[in-house]
């Protein structure tokens, strides 16, 4: 976690710690721009939209059918596409993290499942077993699945009525909050990280060695850590003096229409079908 200073030294430049703070705001802000746009999911009522995309979550995780995890798969695809939600948003947001994370914990399977041997891996001699694919390919799939429709709620969907939503269909009020806060506070660490990070920036004229660096780093951490309990006891005093207590208020009404029902039930036929075929 190095930072470069102003002085090049011939080398290609890197980005800083503070552009990557600062790339990691910017995406989230073109998230809310996203959820602002026309579109099939952005069309909505929130409160269907989350029951629905839970049911959907639901139905990855119950089939017991590569056919019909691909199929949901698609789903997630289709519904990207009629929300303007690019692939390549997903990709990079959401697939190639999935595959990575889950890949590594997913990998033993194929040489420790018990099964049908398929392939043998050269000099170990491991038997790449069928069952072993298929475990393998169950796990990634429904990670991958259940990570796309995740997203697409949290893109299509302003955070806020996210919350509204939640708290309309009963989550306790405690869960709500905290989810609400820890939001506002990411933003708000993260631009403290970024004033610190471009003022320590701002005053270098030479390059540091690996030790300067992580003191540096260091002394920044405990600096953002004091900020950070200092403001929280702020806002904290600043909500209870504004009458904060727990509840979202929105001065946006839900309303609930008939293409909103049409998708409810649509979405919740998923998981009834899958396990009636699979009783």
């Amino acid at each position: 976690m190095s930072e470069q200073s102003f002085v090049q030294s011939g080398q290609p430049r890197r980005r800083h710690l503070a552009e990557r703070l600062v790339h990691a705001m910017e995406l989230a802000f073109d998230a809310e721009t996203v959820g602002s746009q026309q579109g099939f999911l952005q069309g909505l009522d929130p409160r269907i939209k989350l029951i629905a995309i839970l049911a959907l979550i639901i139905s990855g995780v119950l089939t017991r059918s590569l056919t019909v995890l691909a199929a949901l798969f698609l789903l997630a695809l289709v519904l990207a596409f009629a929300s303007r939600i690019t692939a390549a948003r997903l990709c990079k947001q959401v697939w190639i993290s999935v595959l990575l994370f889950t890949g590594v914990i997913a990998l033993p399977s194929l040489v420790v499942v018990p099964g049908l041997p398929v392939w043998q891996i050269p000099l170990v001699h491991w038997n790449v077993t069928y069952q072993g694919l298929r475990s393998a390919a169950f796990l990634v799939g429904r990670a991958e699945t259940s990570a796309t429709f995740a997203l697409l709620l949290v893109l299509s969907t302003p955070w806020t009525h996210v919350l509204k939503a939640m708290r309309s269909l009963g989550i306790p009020v405690v869960v709500v909050a905290i989810l609400g806060m820890t939001y506002r506070y990411i933003f708000l660490l993260l631009q403290t990280a970024t004033q610190l990070f471009e003022a320590r920036r701002s005053r270098m004229v030479a390059s540091m060695d690996g030790p300067q660096q992580r003191r540096m780093v260091i002394a920044a951490v405990g600096v953002l850590l004091g900020k950070a309990f200092q403001l929280s006891a702020d806002v904290h005093l600043a909500m209870l003096s504004r009458g904060y207590r727990g509840e979202v208020y929105l001065l946006h009404d839900f309303q609930i229409r008939r293409r909103d029902w049409f998708a409810l039930l649509s979405a919740l036929t998923v998981p009834a079908l899958i396990l009636c075929f699979q009783i």
